[in-house]
């Protein structure tokens, strides 16, 4: 079995660049808002901000964890490609998770249809990304 190290390495990193994008320029203000973020006060935000690369760094672990499992299965899966085996990866794990976790919150039912689809739609898009690289990147 061989697993490419440094393509789970260029996974992890773009995962991040991608969490940046999603979740500020392209539905940053949405995501705050329908989260509650824009409501906390300057002193909270800028703890947050001064504890933000512990979440980084244990965010980069997991991903690189995250990675390492789905690269091992693809190694072990070869008949599927990459992109086909993330697809339905997400869709029996990562949907099902991101609806439970929205489902029994308090939100409305609309607040909640839009919490659904930027997650599991950035979870789609980062695994696309994941299964493409490592399914090509041989």
């Amino acid at each position: 079995m061989q697993l490419n190290y440094l393509a789970i390495l260029v996974c992890s990193l773009l995962s991040l660049a991608l969490g940046f994008l999603w979740y500020g320029p392209l539905f940053g203000k949405i995501w705050m808002e329908i989260s509650g973020m824009n409501t906390l006060d300057e002193v909270r935000k800028s703890e947050m901000q001064k504890n933000a690369w512990k979440l980084y760094s244990t965010q980069i672990i997991m991903s690189f964890f995250q990675i390492f499992i789905i690269d091992y299965y693809l190694v072990v899966l070869e008949k599927a490609g990459g992109i086909q085996n993330v697809f339905w990866f997400w869709l029996a794990f990562i949907v099902p998770t991101v609806a439970g976790s929205v489902m029994w919150g308090s939100d409305s039912k609309k607040v909640s249809w839009q919490k659904f689809l930027i997650q599991a739609g950035y979870q789609l898009v980062l695994f696309l990304m994941f299964g493409f690289i490592l399914g090509f990147w041989k």
